[in-house]
C-alpha cells in the first residue's frame, strides 16, 4: 500500500514545454508588429495570444510584470505608453542626482589610509599644561536642574482643600462672563 503524505499541498503543473519564456515572446511580438512609435501593451497582449495558444491564466499580470520588468533593465523603453526596443545610438540614460567624480586609478603598491572620521577634529592637548581638576557642584550641594517629581505614596491619598459652601449653580471650567453692573430705570 501506498501512503500519501497529506502535509504537502500538490505541486503546481509544470509550465508549458512549447512556450518561450515571456521576455522572448515579447520581444518577437515587438519585432513583429514594428511600429515606428513602438507597441502598446495591448498590442504586445494581443499578439501572444493570437500567436501562442495555451497561455497561462495570469497572463495579463505575467505580462505587466516582464514588461515592468524589461523597461527597468533597459532591454526597452517606454515612449507615451508604448514599448520600443532601445536606440542603440542613444545615449545612456543618466540616473536622477549629481553623477559621481570619476576615481583616479591608484599606481599598485599604493596604502590606502582610512577615511577621516566626520565632524569637527578634536582640539589639539597641550602636554605641558596642567591638567583641570575635576568640576565640582556649586557649594549648595544641591543638582542642577528641575527637582523631580515627588512620588505619591500609596498610603494617604491626595485630598483637595475643602471648597467653602456653594451659593448657587457650581461653577464651570474657564474664565466666568463679565458681570454687567445693573441699571436703575431713571424716572421722571
Amino acid at each position: 500500500m501506498a501512503t500519501e503524505n497529506t502535509d504537502n499541498p500538490p505541486a503546481p503543473p509544470p509550465p508549458a514545454p512549447s512556450l518561450p519564456q515571456y521576455p522572448e515572446m515579447i520581444m518577437a511580438a515587438i519585432e513583429t508588429l514594428n511600429d515606428s512609435n513602438g507597441s502598446n501593451k495591448s498590442a504586445i497582449a494581443t499578439y501572444i495570444e493570437s500567436t501562442y495558444g495555451d497561455l497561462p491564466p495570469a497572463h495579463a499580470t505575467l505580462l505587466a510584470h516582464h514588461l515592468n520588468k524589461m523597461k527597468q533593465s533597459g532591454e526597452l523603453v517606454l515612449v507615451k505608453n508604448n514599448y520600443m526596443k532601445p536606440d542603440p545610438n542613444a545615449p545612456p540614460k543618466r540616473g536622477r542626482g549629481r553623477p559621481p567624480k570619476p576615481k583616479v586609478p591608484l599606481p599598485p603598491g599604493t596604502v590606502v589610509s582610512p577615511p577621516r572620521p566626520r565632524g569637527r577634529p578634536p582640539k589639539p592637548r597641550d602636554p605641558f599644561a596642567p591638567q583641570p581638576e575635576p568640576k565640582s557642584p556649586s557649594g549648595t550641594g544641591r543638582p542642577r536642574g528641575r527637582p523631580p517629581k515627588k512620588a505619591k505614596t500609596a498610603s494617604a491619598p491626595p485630598q483637595a482643600p475643602t471648597p467653602a459652601p456653594a451659593t448657587g449653580a457650581p461653577r464651570g471650567r474657564g474664565r466666568p462672563p463679565k458681570v454687567k453692573p445693573a441699571v436703575a430705570p431713571v424716572g421722571c
